[in-house]
């Protein structure tokens, strides 16, 4: 039995390599630093063993290769052993292109927002017709059981992150995968920790349609600027371009009960516009697979999200705890608009964690107060060693931004002020340091102490 040892396992898209290998019939191991929900989850249930820490490389006589995660990079412990020892190794998208994408019929959802919503849903789709896709998705869509699985031939889904690749291989992720139907959903600055510029992002796209084959197809947003520069630059493929624009080739127009998409009724079955869109994006990439429109659309109302994805983490002293990926200020936007009170009553309490890279290095900060404009109260949590002012970049939201640099005190001020009705949203691309759990606690608590002194 071949041994794969993978190093940064714990990441969305290593851990889906991972579930793949096993299904497989690989033998899988890894190592990374600690982990949290839902891919230590995944992970256990997957029967991969899995070890702390880098400063040994675990497995090292018996791996057959190891597989090398983008977050990792040259004095690394466990990677220059693997290079001093002369080991066979490789990427996780070019390990899934060689073993696992032959002879497949390959999806792939790109863009700065919505990825893993659009790839879920399309998987869905597909697997409501009875065509049992495999797919790979960086989260965990709630209609299946792992977020990756082999499936049948010949469909694959996969989520198509514009990330790089691995140390020693600095192109995008997506330029592995060799997509038949590509999803174009939107395209905005990130990553400002690889990318100098929104042009460098643009060309790793411009990259991505150069391996789309003739007979192929591209679902793209026809609102997006930088998507619009990204096909001038050169496309060889047939091209659809959806959106509200009355250029668009297929026009996604609301109604009265919900959307149509080229004359046809649909209801998104997550709320706000960018889910609308993400559904369209999603209904459009079936049917280039030959999915009909007319049995995709009632599938929708099957689709029960992604975790992490507006997820609801339970409610205490009446008050709603939800999770969200959101870390980038539009998607920080959307969200928001998504749950706004004019959708359903209760006051929007935001809580977010600039975890990522650029929003650490301040890239995006003059945008933050614009984000959380529809919230009424806003909660941020400044992480160690922030060289850039966050209660200054607040300050426009006057007394409703608030942010502090203790994980106990912001859940403390989150407690104090809400009340029955509202609903917290709680937005990080990591594991906030299980603030939904300590939240919902201290709301139980704050409940039953209530309770107590009214006898």
């Amino acid at each position: 039995m071949s041994h794969l040892h993978i190093l940064g396992i714990g990441g969305t898209f290593m851990a889906g390599v991972a579930v793949l290998a096993r299904q497989a019939g690989y033998r899988v191991t890894g190592q990374d630093g600690p982990l949290y929900p839902p891919m230590s989850e995944v992970l256990a249930e997957a029967g991969v063993e899995v070890h702390t820490g880098y400063e040994t490389l675990r497995h090292a006589d018996e791996a057959t290769q190891v597989i090398i995660g983008n977050a990792l990079s040259r004095g690394n412990p466990a990677v220059e052993t693997v290079l001093d020892r002369g080991l066979t190794y490789d990427s996780g998208p070019a390990w899934l292109a060689r073993h696992i994408l032959p002879g497949r019929w390959v999806i792939a959802v790109a863009g700065t927002h919505g990825k893993t919503t659009t790839a879920s849903l399309v998987a869905w789709l597909l697997e409501s017709a009875g065509l049992e896709p495999g797919f790979l998705i960086g989260g965990v869509p709630e209609n299946f059981a792992a977020p990756a699985r082999l499936g049948r031939a010949p469909f694959f889904v996969v989520e198509a992150d514009e990330y790089d690749t691995a140390f020693f291989d600095k192109r995008s992720k997506f330029v592995h995968f060799g997509p038949r139907t590509l999803v174009l959903n939107n395209l905005e600055f990130d990553h400002a920790d690889i990318f100098a510029d929104l042009a460098a992002i643009e060309r790793q796209f411009q990259h991505l349609l150069r391996t789309v084959p003739g007979t192929g197809g591209v679902m793209v947003n026809g609102e997006d600027a930088a998507l619009a520069r990204v096909l001038t630059a050169g496309c060889w493929s047939d091209t659809l371009r959806f959106g509200a624009s009355e250029d668009c080739d297929i026009r996604l127009q609301a109604d009265r009960d919900g959307w149509q998409l080229d004359g046809r009724h649909f209801s998104p079955p997550l709320p706000g516009r960018h889910n609308a869109m993400n559904t369209a994006a999603a209904l459009l990439a079936a049917r280039h697979a030959g999915l009909a429109m007319a049995d995709a659309v009632p599938a929708l109302d099957g689709f029960k999200g992604v975790r992490r994805r507006l997820q609801s983490r339970g409610i205490a002293a009446g008050v709603e705890v939800l999770d969200d990926f959101a870390h980038h200020p539009t998607a920080v936007a959307a969200t928001l608009e998504a749950l706004a009170p004019n959708v359903r009553p209760g006051r929007l309490i935001a809580v977010l964690e600039p975890r990522s890279n650029s929003m650490r290095q301040g890239v995006h900060r003059q945008h933050l107060s614009d984000a959380l404009a529809a919230a009424d109260e806003a909660f941020m949590l400044a992480p160690p060693a922030l060289d850039w002012d966050l209660a200054a970049a607040l300050a426009p939201l006057g007394e409703r931004g608030h942010c502090t640099t203790d994980l106990a005190d912001l859940c403390d001020q989150v407690v104090a002020t809400a009340r029955a009705g509202d609903r917290v949203v709680v937005m990080s691309n990591g594991g906030f340091g299980g603030l939904h759990e300590r939240l919902l606690d201290a709301l139980a608590s704050r409940a039953s102490t209530a309770a107590e002194s009214g006898r």
